[in-house]
């Protein structure tokens, strides 16, 4: 049984399932390596959108703490080492799914605590079912919640005030109070969940090629721009482009005769 598995949910949107369901997908070095795989087969180009999901009653419970997953990296001269290995190994996975050039939909089923809630954070939109769970609870581990991407994102996503109570006490919260806080897009029954996922996937993927991937990544620079002046440089060399693609003649053309836009490749 793969740690990871892939299936497409139509030919262009991809269903990516972390499957390590007895131990609520915990995070051990075969789940990275299949991410790892995963997130290549996504970047390739094939797919347009992708929706990322847990096996079971999880969606991940952060770093398997067990001692019987395979180790995620190999064994370094000094234990500092191989710990520092292993914590860079696991930033770059997040930092790849968060600069993934194609949208992910978080289809959160179960808990998402500690290295699960930095999944669902470095995806572009979350659903919940009424079953998850979410926490940031490193600082429960004896650790600080200054971890995975956790301190960056979770503050844009719900605010700096609720970020740090989230964070510096560790607590757990349902489904809706997450739909409360904007942590999750919406919140459905668990039998709903995935195509919940894939219809807000579609939706995504039924505009321009061009414009989703340049939207995404655009965002992502905006969030980190200094300034407004910056963010709106962005935009202007990102539209100017997007006029060169074809793709608003082409959006006008279907509006004028009433019919569905037909996008060329990106």
């Amino acid at each position: 049984m793969a740690a990871v598995e892939t299936t497409p949910l139509t030919p262009t949107i991809a269903l990516v399932t972390l499957n390590r369901p007895d131990r609520l997908n915990a995070i051990d070095g075969e789940l990275l390596d299949g991410l790892d795989d995963a997130l290549d087969g996504l970047a390739a180009g094939g797919y347009r959108a992708a929706v990322l999901t847990g096996a079971g009653r999880g969606f991940c419970a952060g770093a398997d703490l067990s001692g019987t997953g395979a180790p995620w990296v190999p064994e370094a001269a000094t234990p500092l080492k191989t710990v520092y290995d292993a914590q860079v190994r696991l930033a770059e996975l997040y930092l790849r799914l968060y600069e993934l050039p194609i949208p992910v939909v978080a289809a959160v089923n179960g808990a998402a605590v500690g290295g699960g809630l930095a999944f669902a954070l470095h995806c572009d939109v979350r659903i919940a079912s009424t079953a998850a769970r979410f926490g940031s609870v490193f600082i429960k581990a004896g650790l600080s919640s200054m971890d995975m991407g956790t301190s960056y994102l979770l503050p844009r996503i719900v605010g700096a005030g609720v970020a740090r109570e989230l964070m510096l006490t560790g607590r757990i919260i349902g489904s809706d109070e997450a739909a409360r806080i904007h942590l999750v897009h919406e919140v459905v029954a668990p039998d709903e969940l995935v195509p919940a996922a894939l219809a807000l996937a579609e939706r995504i993927a039924g505009n321009n090629p061009f414009g989703v991937w340049q939207t995404k990544i655009g965002l992502n620079a905006a969030l980190d721009a200094p300034s407004l002046r910056h963010a709106m440089e962005i935009e202007n060399r990102t539209q100017v482009l997007a006029m060169l693609t074809g793709n608003p003649r082409e959006a006008a053309e279907a509006l004028m005769t009433k019919r569905d836009p037909v996008w060329g490749d990106l």
